[in-house]
């Protein structure tokens, strides 16, 4: 979340601690603003630092005011998915290209601009007394996103295969559970494991962090990836929706023109199961539900509301089921607090919702092709998003998939899941699954 950080302070280097290190993160972005993960900073003249730029990744290592640096040609703009991230600096090397090299799920990187240092030379990456940062430089540059398994070791450098491997079945690029790495005195492992603890250092070195801020563990990981709104492709006049806190949570912004915006995980078949938390609404002027798509609208329209298409289905606040640009009660309001749930069946093309644990019309999602309290048959054969419109300024909508957290609040309840790949407020219906990447492949 921005303004959160991580810190601690350095101790006396190792005999190579300035000439070699490796530093590994996995990472999904929320925002593709220019963002610095990770620094070591001394002053103007001494700072190692590590960020997202333009889309691109570079490194520095400013030494006694003179740059040495690499930035990638490749731009990394997916905010659907998790990049592994590792950067090596090692001096000794004898070709100096290799004395900065940068990986992306485990393929080295080429690299563009970038200025290599002299062979065995001392740079400024630790100092005794000085402060590491994760998310954040001086005062400024606040990382937007999720990260897990960050790694750092010092006087190490290690090949992207200490870090993760191919799936030999999908061709992902996954972890390593616990790489077999050296630290050195100053080098930690994060896992954020511990939700009283998010800094706390599992490498053995026990350099923990202090969290500035605050922090929400999710479920969310390379290995079980779970949607969140896409900033990438959404309705082109985006001035009153705003999307934040893990592009997690929608919210008005006052220009009252309908704004939509879908997630960056879809389905053709399946059934499936999410969760909305009505942060605020004036009654009428927020849908949410799925829709195609590709009929969804990204456009420079002055107007757009997922609803008003064929094969955009949702309810909104004043319980009406909205479809085509109509809208039929239901009976039943929802309003700040309530929770309503959303079950998918794909296979059935049936569409059902709930308010606080109760379905509206008497559904039943395990219904199958009867439908009992469905909203609407859906037109089945297309790919469908969650997907949500907003008005007004009032309207706002937090998201749970599966992660366990709306905004920064856990679920209170945990009702029982369909599976255990996701972590709800109330019960899924047998036979639906989270809006994840687990999910799908179930």
């Amino acid at each position: 979340m921005a303004s959160t950080y991580l810190e601690r302070t350095v101790t006396t280097p190792d005999t190579n601690g300035n000439k070699i290190a490796t530093f590994s993160a996995w990472l999904k972005r929320a925002s593709l603003t220019e963002q610095v993960f990770y620094t070591s900073r001394s002053s103007d003249s001494n700072y190692f630092r590590f960020r997202f730029t333009s889309g691109q990744i570079n490194v520095i290592s400013k030494t006694s005011g003179t740059n040495y640096f690499a930035t990638t040609s490749a731009v990394f703009r997916d905010i659907s998915s998790w990049y592994h991230v590792i950067v090596t600096f090692d001096t000794t090397q004898a070709t100096e290209a290799n004395r900065i090299r940068i990986y992306v799920n485990g393929v080295e990187q080429t690299k563009g601009a970038s200025s290599y240092p002299s062979q065995d030379s001392t740079l400024y990456m630790l100092a005794s007394g000085q402060p590491q940062r994760i998310g954040k430089e001086s005062s400024d540059g606040f990382y937007d996103g999720l990260m897990t398994q960050v790694i750092y070791t010092e006087g190490y450098a290690y090949a992207p295969s200490d870090f993760g491997s191919t799936n030999t079945v999908s061709g992902e690029w996954i972890p390593n559970a616990n790489p077999t790495v050296s630290y050195g005195s100053n080098g930690f492992k994060l896992t954020f494991e511990d939700t009283a603890a998010l800094g706390d250092d599992t490498s053995g070195n026990t350099n923990d962090f202090t969290m500035s801020g605050s922090g929400t563990p999710t479920l969310d990981c390379p290995s079980n990836n779970f949607p969140t709104f896409n900033n990438l492709i959404r309705q082109a006049s985006k001035n009153n929706l705003n999307i934040m806190q893990g592009n997690l949570y929608s919210a008005g912004n006052g220009a009252n023109n309908w704004r939509s915006a879908f997630m960056t995980i879809a389905a053709k078949t399946g059934k499936y199961y999410c969760e909305m938390k009505c942060i605020g609404t004036d009654g009428s002027s927020q849908n949410y539900g799925v829709s195609d798509v590709n009929q969804f609208n990204t456009g420079p329209n002055d107007s757009f509301d997922f609803a008003s298409q064929s094969r955009g289905y949702g309810l909104n606040p004043n319980g009406n089921k909205v479809n085509n640009g109509g809208a039929v009660s239901v009976g039943t309001t929802y309003t700040t607090n309530d929770i309503v749930g959303m079950a998918l069946d794909l296979d059935n093309g049936k569409i059902y919702f709930s308010k606080n644990g109760t379905y509206y019309l008497s559904g039943d999602p395990t219904s199958g092709s009867t439908g009992t309290g469905s909203f609407f048959d859906i037109t089945t054969g297309y790919i469908y998003s969650p997907t949500v419109a907003i008005y007004g300024a009032a309207d706002n909508m937090a998201f749970n998939f599966g992660n366990g957290y709306f905004r920064t609040t856990a679920v209170t309840s945990a009702g029982t899941p369909g599976s255990t790949v996701g972590v709800f407020e109330y019960d899924v219906p047998t036979g639906y699954q989270p809006w994840s990447t687990k999910g799908i492949n179930v």
